[in-house]
């Protein structure tokens, strides 16, 4: 852990999680609560890439790792749980950092949970979904897209185009259903992981990179 971060035990129920909080440079720059997906924790190489890409364009971030996690188990939380614990890491960093601006969202799992929290009027300033997870891969008929239309807080959704979870063609008719404050960026030849194939010409680096930077420029205009 880097001089920049601090470590955190926050209370959900009558159990503790761990959580990282990640500072920026900026000590008024919004401030991403990161959700890691379902077979990740708060120190997984995805979570930790993307937390300091986030960083080096601004973000700063607090990861933290759900119940189920905490007590080593690779079996998800029922949403209701997953939900609870994204708010008392949110309060916690409410109390903490008294942040202006505070973005919740994540990767995969992790950011379909936080957007039904935003689509249930959950207080942020913004929704920043990594690898969302549209479909199951293979079952594109069982989309997980019926709450998006009731997210009305601005909202960043980034998706590979090599996303097994998230068919381009159906994710597409489902933007048609959405708020006009959601905006989609693609990223040309990744997957669910963001990884992209060597033949790309880009490296995985090079896609954190520009995750970084995109997600920056969004959050600096939630003013």
């Amino acid at each position: 852990m880097s001089a920049d971060s601090r470590a955190w035990r926050i209370r959900v129920g009558d159990n503790d999680v761990s959580a990282v909080f990640d500072a920026a440079d900026d000590a008024d720059a919004p401030v991403f609560v990161c959700a890691h997906g379902a077979g990740g924790n708060l120190a997984d190489r995805g979570v930790v890439a993307t937390t300091k890409a986030l960083r080096e364009h601004g973000l700063q971030t607090v990861r933290f790792n759900f119940l189920y996690r905490e007590r080593k188990s690779s079996r998800p939380d029922p949403m209701p749980k997953l939900t609870a614990c994204i708010q008392a890491v949110v309060e916690h960093t409410r109390k903490e950092l008294n942040p202006g601006r505070l973005i919740i969202g994540g990767r995969s799992m992790g950011g379909r949970a936080a957007s039904m929290m935003a689509a249930d009027g959950f207080a942020c300033d913004g929704l920043l979904l990594l690898a969302y997870p549209l479909h199951p891969p293979g079952r594109p008929q069982q989309l997980r897209s019926a709450h998006l239309p009731s997210i009305h807080v601005p909202t960043l959704c980034i998706n590979g185009t090599r996303d097994d979870f998230c068919t381009p063609a159906l994710m597409k008719e489902v933007l048609e259903t959405v708020a006009p404050t959601w905006r989609m960026h693609w990223i040309d030849g990744a997957d669910h992981s963001f990884h992209v194939l060597k033949s790309s010409g880009r490296t995985d680096a090079d896609v954190m990179q520009e995750i970084g930077a995109i997600s920056g420029k969004w959050a600096d205009a939630l003013r």
